[in-house]
């Protein structure tokens, strides 16, 4: 589903990743973790297309995306949540949710329009049957016509994961997504992720400092120090790296 081949991305004299390297594949989840400034948010700018690295390259699905801008990777297959949760604050839960399928593989565009409105009411129609399905999955009929901006943090991360999975994503990243979440929530929240990756082979790529959570849910885990990446393997290879329990599990 993706590979990151020698990314290096470098800020004048500083260097934000240096020569990294990973690969997911599909129903494969990658953790990457590291402390704080190791190069975790520059290396999910690279792959989701918001910054170009200054050497190396991103291939998604077999193709070389390196050029390829952000809006046409997320109309391709690839979706991003953020640290900072980022809802249409003024539009309902469901809107939210429409709002993402509109950018995806059942938007209308000229078809429809040529169709006519027969043709836009049943583009309407599954696009409402996609979101009662999403709403249900991941626990949200209770407040899918609720402003998203009124809601608490942890179901507003709901909100963003349902969002990102609207439009059936191939490949995810997944930035911070427990942070501000209790324990059901994390457990609802990793339910659904695991759902969505069961049924479409979709791989995801996973930042997060709870490094309990990477351990319980990553296939593979890749450790990032200063822009590098210093150790990569199971869980359990991590874990026991000395490295690793040096500069950042210790």
């Amino acid at each position: 589903m993706l590979e990151v081949a020698g990314v290096s991305v470098r800020f004048g004299g500083v260097t934000a990743l240096d020569d990294v390297s990973l690969a997911v594949g599909p129903a494969e989840v990658v953790g990457v973790i590291g402390p704080n400034g190791a190069g975790k948010t520059t290396l999910f700018d690279v792959i989701s297309g918001v910054r170009r690295p200054s050497a190396g390259t991103v291939t998604v699905r077999g193709e070389d995306v390196t050029g390829r801008s952000a809006t046409w990777r997320a109309r391709h297959g690839l979706r991003r949540t953020f640290q900072r949760h980022q809802v249409f604050s003024a539009l309902t839960v469901r809107e939210n949710l429409l709002v993402a399928l509109e950018g995806g593989p059942l938007r209308g565009g000229v078809v429809v329009d040529v169709l006519g409105l027969a043709g836009r009411r049943r583009h309407a129609a599954e696009h409402e049957r996609r979101v009662d399905g999403l709403l249900a999955g991941v626990g949200l009929e209770p407040v899918a016509e609720v402003p998203a901006g009124s809601l608490p943090i942890g179901v507003a991360r709901m909100v963003e994961l349902a969002r990102a999975l609207a439009a059936e994503p191939r490949l995810l990243l997944l930035d911070e997504p427990t942070s501000g979440l209790g324990e059901t929530e994390t457990e609802a929240f990793s339910a659904a992720f695991r759902d969505h990756l069961a049924r479409h082979e979709c791989g995801v790529v996973l930042v997060e400092h709870d490094v309990g959570f990477v351990m319980d849910h990553c296939d593979r885990v890749v450790v990032l120090d200063l822009g590098r990446v210093i150790a990569a393997g199971t869980p359990a290879e991590v874990r026991a790296d000395p490295e690793v329990q040096r500069a950042y599990l210790g």
